[in-house]
């Protein structure tokens, strides 16, 4: 594996503790309490059926989520009758998604990033991600862009040109798409499973908290590997999940042009909305590094399976949805999703820019037009050594701990409501973003008092809110 270990680099403190009595050290639990245990189960056994429900509800009752439920509590169809009226694995489904697999395997092992050399400010090739609880740095290359701008221009030059295949073929075999993936998201789980008791990448970096449910979710190893490039995360989280993001909107999108003789507005603003948030993706994949996915998260179910199904099925619910229900919007409904939809983009991204910038230049910059204020921070690596961080405490950053989860959430809202109001499903991707990162703000905010210790305290008593400044 291509990794290094670094000395800790000690830097001038600038407005940071004086002293530090004791550094804290990070990392993920050791021991599991009983309602972490409960919620884990309860997500193996659950959440696959939760994504059957829904795409099964659009294909067989229009995306009425309440409708199946109210025909099984009548007695006029039984689970045996639904699970029937499912289309079923088929060998086409499964060539397709083989193909699709194997072609970003490809692209992302066989071509390095040339984009990065002729795209001005894009950050691509060979990058260093952030520091592991043991101390290694991995390095890593990045071509998300490239391979999502190849696997584009494929699909548009087959649409306008060649022809090979329909563009509605990934709606047309949905259902039967869904098997494949649930087969890939497990296989791969399992695997990483295995290989983190038989053959670990980096030992030092696995977890084992004596609980087999939660290390098959939560995962052990932290950075899986084959070879020196190929990282379980970095594939996973970006491809194939996110590249075909906006591949199945267009899907969806052809299919309602074939159905209904036009495409509404509604759907237009999906597919913008959502391929602005996947082209900010792999523009700041470099930057993702520096995630939480990256850098807390082991690889496990958790993210195997959820980046093979949950991701790709659950994230275009709204598309799907305009298939069945093709809502136009009044312009002014469309111009307000619009604006919810990019003014949100607008915090997400210069959130995440302020935090960057500042990292890179060490706190020489500027934000807002003024030097940036921090508190200065010490921890320990499980090698035992000290580092120093820094935690920004200017801009958006002065206005919230999460500011840019406040801005995502502003754009998750907008898919949502660029369905309109006819229906519930589409409005589960909000629900669900809210649950998601409100969970995703108490752990992150535990790992870094952990990690921090009473330096976090300070930065809580600097930046009292999370989410949202005088509420939360």
């Amino acid at each position: 594996m291509e990794s290094t270990r670094r000395r800790p680099q000690h830097h001038a403190n600038g407005k940071g503790s004086e002293a530090v009595e004791k550094s804290a050290q990070w990392g993920r639990a050791w021991e599991v309490d009983w309602f972490s245990l409960i919620s884990v189960v309860g997500l193996l056994c659950f959440a696959p059926f939760i994504v059957f429900y829904f795409v099964m509800a659009c294909d067989q009752y229009e995306c009425s989520i309440s409708q199946p439920l109210l025909e099984l509590c009548q007695g006029k169809a039984t689970l045996l009758s639904i699970w029937a009226r499912a289309p079923s694995f088929t060998w086409t489904a499964a060539k397709i998604y083989a193909i699709w697999v194997s072609f970003q395997v490809f692209l992302y092992m066989c071509i390095p990033d040339v984009t990065h050399k002729f795209i001005p400010g894009y950050v691509g090739g060979v990058q260093d991600g952030a520091r592991t609880p043991a101390g290694f740095i991995n390095k890593y290359e990045i071509n998300g862009l490239q391979c999502w701008i190849i696997t584009h221009a494929l699909w548009f030059a087959n649409s306008n040109y060649f022809h090979w295949f329909s563009p509605t073929i990934i709606f047309d075999n949905w259902i039967p798409l869904l098997w494949c993936t649930n087969i890939l998201g497990y296989s791969v789980s399992t695997f990483a499973f295995v290989k983190a008791y038989l053959f670990p990448t980096n030992a030092e970096d696995c977890k084992f908290t004596g609980n087999i449910f939660y290390n098959y979710m939560m995962g052990i190893e932290f950075n899986p590997r084959i070879g020196k490039w190929f990282d379980f995360k970095l594939f996973f989280n970006g491809r194939p999940g996110i590249v075909a993001w906006t591949l199945i909107n267009l899907s969806y999108m052809a299919k309602q042009q074939e159905l209904y003789g036009h495409i509404t507005n509604s759907m237009m603003l999906v597919n913008v909305l959502q391929g602005i948030y996947v082209l900010d993706f792999f523009w700041n994949e470099a930057w993702y590094l520096k995630t939480i996915d990256i850098c807390h998260d082991h690889f496990g179910w958790y993210l195997g399976w959820g980046d093979c199904v949950w991701l790709p099925y659950l994230y275009t619910l709204q598309g799907l949805y305009l298939v069945y229900h093709p809502v136009q919007l009044s312009d002014t409904h469309a111009v307000a999703v619009l604006l919810l939809g990019l003014v949100g983009y607008y915090i997400f991204r210069s959130t995440n820019h302020q935090k960057d910038l500042f990292r890179r230049t060490e706190g020489a910059c500027s934000i807002w037009g003024r030097k940036p204020t921090y508190i200065e921070c010490s921890y320990l690596s499980a090698d035992g050594r000290s580092h120093r961080s820094k935690l920004l405490t200017s801009g958006f950053w002065g206005v919230a701990r999460h500011f840019n989860y406040t801005g995502d959430l502003m754009g998750s809202l907008a898919y949502c409501a660029a369905c309109g109001f006819g229906h519930i499903l589409p409005y589960f991707y909000i629900v669900y973003m809210t649950i998601l990162l409100v969970h995703r703000c108490v752990r992150d905010e535990h790992r870094c008092s952990s990690k921090y210790g009473k330096d976090w305290r300070r930065y809580t008593d600097t930046v009292p809110h999370r989410l949202i400044p005088g509420l939360f």
